[in-house]
């Protein structure tokens, strides 16, 4: 008995553990998108709130900064070599970055139902969470003869980025905010071209560009979408906006209120299938507990034998009331010299007949 209430646990251990194994990779990828979304959401809140709490003098410095450091870049031309890379990095990493978290601003892509915060440089690190602005091209803060870069993963399991980036078609628009204002652009030309390919990468003259760069083809990345836009004017035709605060959407909220409800009914399922059943006592379980004995473990294949191991009392009752019946029967059994025939079905009296026969011989 010990041995089967083992097995019997162990075996809903490992069904509870496996259903649980199974919820937790279903829900993995939506859980690690919403959280995703949450920090990204925040980021892009603390981002507005240090903005709107920025002074004239602070806001117009770190612009110009910023415009200084493109002006230069368009002078001098985009360098892809390491070296420059590095001994600017310093310079790179302080321009924009408002309160040292590596923030230069936000993007939305309405066609693809994004908003994303753009970091400082293109590390695993940022790109696991949030797209990073291409080191060595243009700040995003507009102007002709700028050419801004940002790049973002695409097929995370646990956050969307740029996943979705190859929907958006020409004349498609996003807009980019950066300190107080916001930019709009337009797409206006999508390629895809080898990873050490950057000639699509390059400062035009006169032209005020972004573009948006992930892997494709999806899941094999062997080469990069490039999804370039031009600078147009707002739709509300003003650029300065205050940021309002950022909504999670419902969707993602709905897991996690939903989760704790089907973790409640996983537990009281668990529990109702786990209550041990009522055990019917049987007239045989009383017998033998009364009397102290150990009930026998054994096959029964009668009737007679399930009567008496269920219910020895009712057994030997059954058992004196037979051998009464016997008893009877045998008391009023004709005598020898009772002469009936067979066809009565009187087989006793036949039998002593034929040894009254043979006895006579």
């Amino acid at each position: 008995m010990l041995l089967k209430k083992i097995q019997y646990h162990a075996v809903t251990l490992i069904i509870t553990a496996v259903m649980m194994v199974g919820l937790a990779l279903l829900a993995y990828p939506s859980f690690s998108d919403y959280w995703n979304s949450f920090h990204q959401s925040r980021a892009i809140m603390r981002y507005a709130e240090t903005v709107a709490q920025m002074d004239t003098t602070k806001y117009e410095e770190l612009l110009a900064a910023a415009e200084a450091y493109n002006a230069q870049l368009a002078e001098r031309g985009i360098s892809w070599d390491v070296t420059s890379v590095e001994e600017n990095s310093e310079t790179y990493m302080s321009l924009l970055n408002l309160d040292g978290s590596g923030i230069m601003g936000y993007i939305n892509i309405p066609k693809i139902d994004v908003q994303l915060p753009i970091y400082h440089g293109t590390g695993e690190a940022v790109l696991q969470t949030a797209i990073g602005h291409l080191e060595e091209t243009s700040l995003p803060v507009g102007g002709e003869g700028s050419h801004c870069v940002v790049s973002g993963h695409r097929g995370l399991p646990s956050a969307r980025l740029f996943s979705d980036l190859d929907k958006m078609k020409e004349g498609d628009t996003f807009t980019m905010s950066i300190l107080n204002e916001t930019l709009t652009y337009q797409v206006d030309q999508i390629r895809i071209v080898e990873p050490t390919d950057l000639s699509e990468l390059t400062i035009r003259d006169g032209q005020d560009l972004v573009t948006l760069v992930t892997c494709t083809p999806y899941g094999i990345n062997t080469h990069r979408l490039l999804v370039r836009a031009h600078r147009i004017a707002n739709a509300s035709g003003e650029a300065r906006v205050v940021a309002d605060a950022i909504q999670i959407r419902p969707i993602y909220i709905a897991p996690f209120v939903a989760a704790p409800i089907l973790v409640l009914l996983l537990i009281l399922m668990l529990l109702m299938t786990g209550k041990k059943k009522k055990v019917k006592v049987t007239a045989a379980d009383r017998y033998y507990r009364e009397r102290h004995l150990e009930r026998p473990e054994m096959e029964v294949t009668t009737e007679v034998g399930r009567t008496i191991l269920e219910d020895p009392a009712q057994a030997i009752r059954a058992g004196a009331k037979f051998l009464e019946r016997r008893m009877r029967r045998h008391k009023n059994r004709p005598a020898a010299g009772d002469k009936r025939s067979m066809a009565e079905g009187d087989i006793p009296a036949a039998e002593d007949e034929t040894r009254k026969e043979h006895g006579d011989e």
